[in-house]
């Protein structure tokens, strides 16, 4: 077969075979828990009144208003009975409103590709999961299901989700990350294999990893995999590695796609089934976005300290633009006796392992971190994420001055959307320091058409009263 401009290879796939039919689904416990948060609802208007009334409901799957509003049950899903069974344990009772649409195209026979795009914290990790899961032939050990994500952390999150979710399968699976196979290991067997694409590929180039039996293949945080300045050669490298006489079922999710991805993503899976949300509705409403007005780079360090006490009301998140930041305001933190700790990709892996699991178990309250922990991970306990720099694109390229540079709209939508997770509260806070700084927040301000609130720095008492009434 050949390969296109874009380097895909081109050729018709053969129609699927009809999947076997699954036994009686299992019935859902009466006391299984549902998504916490609430969220605005809609103004009532029985009684007339001069005030405006704003009903909250307790569970935002009921609010049809919410991403999580869900009006259908697993059940008729025609999920496995054991895949109905993980979900329960997990404390799922009803899809959310992505997996409600979703899930029915996905599941369906004969395969069909799909690109979903939809909040952060809506669900999107359990529906690629449930379908790899309800792919997989359990009698075969083979490779039938291929998971990318852009970082470590983020694969092995979804990883803890495959597990969990396939708790009462025979399901069998594998890393195909930087350092995760014993030495000496010479042929991966497991149903489904997450991991990133520089690994992934050498995993198969070294014939460690067979995808002749690949039917599904999934990319989380499909923007970034499919950026052309950043993952995307490699992923299309292990796109083109799949299986061609057979079908293989192309998911894509995230909760951004820039235009100049969009369409590649077209291309990557094609005739696949789309869901959509416009560019306005990808910032979480539960989110209260704020700033502060620095005097500068100095005094950005000063408030972040003073903020201390309330980063640690739950758990917090510092974004910081480079590595080198993120560890002297982390070092430097904990020199003055402030517990924090610091996260980026310089770090070897089995201590950004570490770091990482001891911020899932609530061990560390505050994590210093870079652009690795922008996207897809998920601790519902995180209430509040600082930008301590703005995330800018072409932030490396030497040609462009400070000034010029615009700010990364989607990566800033990724970083405030590790709070707020499944509807609970949450608040972002936007360090900003001269004028330049000022003008990037504006941009974002604008592009979201939401206000991005000033809190006063001069006064800390005031600054810590504000931000607390967010937060409860």
């Amino acid at each position: 077969m050949e390969k296109d401009a874009d380097g895909f290879y081109t050729g018709p796939a053969p129609a699927a075979k009809p999947k076997a039919t699954e036994e009686p689904a299992p019935e859902p416990p009466k006391d299984a828990p549902t998504a916490e948060g609430s969220k605005p609802g809609q103004a009532t208007d029985l009684i007339k009144s001069t005030f405006d009334v704003t009903v909250t409901l307790a569970d935002q799957q009921a609010d049809v208003n919410s991403p999580l509003y869900s009006a259908k049950t697993f059940e008729e899903l025609g999920l496995h009975a054991d895949l109905l069974k993980g979900l329960y344990d997990m404390g799922f009772s009803k899809p959310s409103k992505i997996q409600e649409r979703a899930l029915p195209l996905l599941l369906k026979d004969p395969p069909q590709n799909m690109i979903g795009q939809s909040q952060s914290g809506t669900g999107k990790t359990a529906a690629f999961v449930l379908t790899m899961l309800s792919r997989v032939d359990f009698n075969l050990n083979k490779t039938q299901a291929l998971c990318l994500a852009p970082t470590r952390e983020l694969a092995r999150q979804i990883m803890s989700v495959i597990v969990a979710m396939g708790k009462f399968t025979p399901v069998q699976t594998e890393y195909a990350i930087k350092d995760s196979l014993p030495k000496g290991a010479s042929r991966i067997t497991a149903h489904i294999v997450v991991g990133t694409p520089g690994t992934m590929i050498d995993l198969m180039r070294k014939r460690i990893l067979d995808t002749s039996d690949v039917k599904v293949f999934v990319l989380d945080e499909a923007d970034n995999m499919l950026d052309q300045d950043g993952l995307g050669d490699q992923t299309l490298r292990v796109k083109n590695s799949l299986p061609r006489g057979k079908p293989v079922q192309i998911i894509l999710f995230s909760a951004t796609f820039p235009d100049h991805v969009r369409n590649f993503a077209s291309k990557f899976a094609p005739n696949a089934n789309k869901i959509e949300l416009k560019q306005n509705e990808l910032s979480v409403d539960a989110i209260r976005q704020f700033y502060m007005d620095c005097k500068n780079e100095e005094h950005k360090y000063d408030i972040l300290v003073s903020l201390y006490s309330l980063l640690t009301i739950g758990q917090s998140i510092i974004f910081c633009e480079r590595k080198h930041t993120a560890d002297r305001v982390a070092q430097r933190m904990s020199s003055e006796g402030h517990k924090v700790a610091s996260l980026h990709g310089a770090k070897d892996t089995s201590e950004r392992d570490s770091i990482i699991d001891r911020f899932r178990e609530g061990l560390e309250k505050v994590l210093i971190t870079t652009n690795v922990m922008a996207r897809g991970i998920d601790v519902l306990q995180v209430n509040m994420v600082v930008n301590y720099d703005l995330p800018l694109l072409n932030e490396r390229d030497k040609s462009i001055s400070k000034s010029d540079m615009r700010p990364d709209l989607e990566t800033y939508i990724h970083r405030i959307g590790r709070t707020g997770r499944f509807g609970r509260k949450g608040i972002s806070v936007n360090f900003v320091h001269d004028q330049t700084t000022w003008k990037q927040m504006e941009q974002i301000e604008k592009a979201l058409g939401r206000q991005i609130i000033r809190i006063e720095t001069n006064d800390l008492d005031e600054m810590e009263e504000t931000m607390k009434k967010y937060l409860k």
